[in-house]
């Protein structure tokens, strides 16, 4: 089995982790890093992720510089503005030298795991610690804050649901509002009652007193791609489109 790891993820946390603030005095302080020390965290993080799912072979995924959901949705991602910690480049480039990789112009990390999953189906495990990737039936190795995973199957049923379920409620940290008055309880009652379909979805945004259209700005901006939102040989998103 295919291991797929989220690699923004213990990159981030193996160079931010060798961050060393040196006080130079008269109120001058400056940040170093052990770019060598990041690596062999970073390695030990693959090698656990490999170790605990058993999986014989894995590919790092990792996200492109520029988004295509910005241009989508311009506010898409809009609020964060953190930094990456000292060294993430390099050790960035070091790692896609080390191990196989998948990264695309555009795309986030957790697209390029579901269009590999979707792609090879039955044939991956996707490690991250990012709910979203419920919405990409397959398997999921799904880590916590201190990166230990706990495996989920998530069906063809409950990826679609969830995926509508996050276009009705939008994503805060990602930016994107979803349908006004709609959280998480009321969106599971919608559906559970009106019918996990895209007409659900439409009419609620409708009786908000918004369109379609608007619907569809934030189901793509939900969508984790599959393989069919992708174009192989252009390296291009293919725009989701309710059926």
């Amino acid at each position: 089995m295919l291991l797929l790891i989220d690699a923004d993820i213990p990159c981030y946390r193996a160079a931010a982790a060798c961050e060393t603030e040196v006080d130079w005095g008269d109120d001058v302080w400056s940040i170093y890093t052990d770019v060598g020390r990041a690596k062999e965290l970073f390695q030990g993080y693959i090698q656990k992720f490999v170790d605990d799912t058993g999986c014989d072979e894995l590919k790092l995924c990792y996200t492109s510089s520029d988004n295509f959901r910005s241009t989508v949705y311009p506010p898409y991602k809009g609020n964060r503005k953190s930094r990456k910690p000292v060294g993430y480049g390099a050790l960035k480039e070091w790692s896609k030298e080390l191990y196989p990789h998948f990264e695309k112009p555009t795309l986030e990390a957790d697209d390029c795991m579901g269009i590999l999953a979707t792609k090879f189906k039955g044939k991956t495990m996707i490690v991250t610690m990012d709910k979203d990737l419920k919405t990409i039936p397959g398997t999921l190795w799904h880590l916590n804050q201190k990166l230990e995973g706990t495996k989920i199957q998530v069906t063809d049923k409950d990826a679609w649901e969830w995926f509508l379920t996050q276009t009705l409620t939008g994503d805060v940290t990602d930016g994107f509002p979803g349908c006004p008055g709609i959280g998480p309880v009321s969106a599971k009652k919608l559906l559970e009652t009106k019918g996990a379909n895209w007409d659900t979805v439409k009419h609620a945004y409708i009786k908000a007193g918004l369109t379609e259209d608007d619907a569809l700005v934030q189901a793509r901006c939900a969508r984790i791609l599959h393989a069919s939102d992708w174009d192989f040989e252009k390296s291009e998103v293919i725009l989701w489109t309710p059926a």
